[in-house]
């Protein structure tokens, strides 16, 4: 008998990624896609398929050196399925093709980007590939204006592939193998940069939210603030916060420090600092080596890279809203309160129970990749944190720990990568396939003692 193999739209998901990755691995692990003509070590062309369709940026061989135009074309080509996800890619094309997009489709793509709705989804995905094409073609043509000067026509290439790999917050790039590091003062390069990762990172639904009421702001008479979503008020000011605060931590640990920022004056030192705290909110590119960061700037950046950006965007981390969340319902059990409320709204107790779930489930894989990573290698405990972290939370900023991983310390980063792009909680809901009966007998409740 056949047996036909039901998927969830989880599953689904999930396994949309991992094709995606095993496909990019094998046109990686060709002649043609290396630099010398001869095939990099399948391992190797695995780990850059898995951070480029997971959007890290971590790489264990230089993008710049290592791979063919063919190979970065790859590399470009699952950085944007990646950053926008598969299932919207194909969505996209049948919408191109003037196919029927199905309720199972629509269902894959309400699953995709966590919506709360199924109504106006084709009119979503439209507006997100319009939306990303357009954000991706300006910010290549701000980048052409420094690098065409310097590189001439290869001056294109690598504008595009920057501007991609900004917006999706990949983190890789093909100007040298130290990053941004060299374009530390151009204010081009680093204002670019900033808005690219910003705009991919605080999602589309802000977006769409901030968009509306621009058009509406002379009905509104001045209450614009006022008119967004509370989805929105809690993105823009966590993502201002963190920024603001972020920038100020790492001004006051790297001022004097002789091996980042000593030498700069001190609107060099602003502006170092404001693209390191953007940066770690899981863009991955580098101005200041990382392994020359204080350890003071090292534990900030680990805190910022975990929280991440913010939903439905290309950004990885447990989001902005999830901590806002889980810090506004712990203020309200302190203060006795039942209901947790944020800009003088309710947050839904799902909500809570489901911010709890990431942060749990985020950090059980961080921990748990630290202490594998911890038994193969012999680096720092600060770097090992640093790397899962960054893997975790898909940021691909390293302290240059990535190229000296051993096969092994390589598929653990593989894997973190992986469960970290799709998500914990997908993870979980994609092997829990037996449904929960509502009408099921529960167990007696027990008072304990928490805290």
């Amino acid at each position: 008998m056949r047996h036909k193999i039901h998927l969830s739209t989880t599953q689904t998901i999930m396994c949309s990624f991992l094709l995606a990755i095993l496909v990019g691995s094998v046109l990686l692990a060709l002649p043609v896609s290396a630099a010398n003509g001869r095939a990099v070590p399948y391992i190797d062309a695995l780990f850059t398929a898995t951070t480029s369709v997971c959007v890290t940026g971590l790489v264990t061989v230089p993008t710049v050196s290592a791979w063919s135009v063919f190979g970065q074309a790859v590399i470009l080509i699952l950085i944007q399925i990646g950053g926008l996800g598969v299932i919207t890619i194909l969505t996209g094309l049948l919408i191109g093709l003037h196919r029927r997009i199905g309720i199972g489709d629509r269902m894959l793509i309400q699953d995709s980007f966590n919506l709360n709705t199924l109504s106006g989804i084709v009119k979503f995905i439209r507006k997100v590939l319009v939306g990303t094409f357009v954000v991706e073609g300006v910010g290549a043509l701000f980048y052409m204006t420094v690098f065409v000067p310097e590189y001439g026509a290869r001056g294109i290439w690598i504008s595009v592939f920057n501007a991609v790999s900004a917006f999706c917050n990949a983190g890789m790039d093909i100007l040298s193998e130290d990053s941004l590091c060299g374009y530390a003062m151009n204010p081009v390069v680093n204002l670019v940069t900033c808005l690219l990762i910003v705009f991919g990172g605080i999602g589309y639904i802000v977006w769409w939210d901030v968009v509306r009421v621009w058009l509406d702001r002379k009905r509104l008479h001045g209450r614009c603030l006022r008119s967004l979503t509370l989805h929105s008020k809690i993105a823009l000011s966590v993502t201002a916060f963190l920024i603001l605060s972020g920038a100020a931590a790492f001004l006051l640990f790297e001022y004097d420090n002789p091996l980042t920022m000593q030498a700069y004056t001190l609107p060099e030192k602003l502006m170092a600092s404001v693209f390191q705290s953007v940066t770690t909110r899981t863009a991955g590119f580098a101005t200041i080596p990382q392994q020359n960061l204080t350890n003071a700037s090292a534990i900030v950046s680990l805190l910022l890279m975990f929280i991440g950006g913010s939903p439905v965007g290309t950004a990885g981390g447990v989001k902005t809203v999830t901590i806002a969340v889980l810090l506004v319902f712990a203020f309200a059990a302190i203060r006795n309160r039942e209901d947790a409320e944020l800009f003088h709204r309710t947050i839904p107790k799902h909500a809570v129970s489901k911010a709890v779930a990431v942060v749990c489930m985020s950090f059980l894989i961080m921990f748990t990749a630290t202490v594998l990573l911890s038994a193969c290698t012999d680096a720092s405990a600060l770097d090992i944190a640093y790397e899962t972290v960054s893997a975790t939370a898909t940021v691909g900023l390293t302290r240059n720990l990535t190229p000296t991983l051993n096969s092994l310390g390589k598929l653990i980063i593989i894997v973190t990568m992986y469960l970290g792009r799709v998500g914990p909680i997908s993870l979980v809901i994609a092997f829990h396939t037996r449904k929960e009966n509502s009408n099921i007998i529960k167990e007696p409740t027990e008072e304990i003692s928490v805290g």
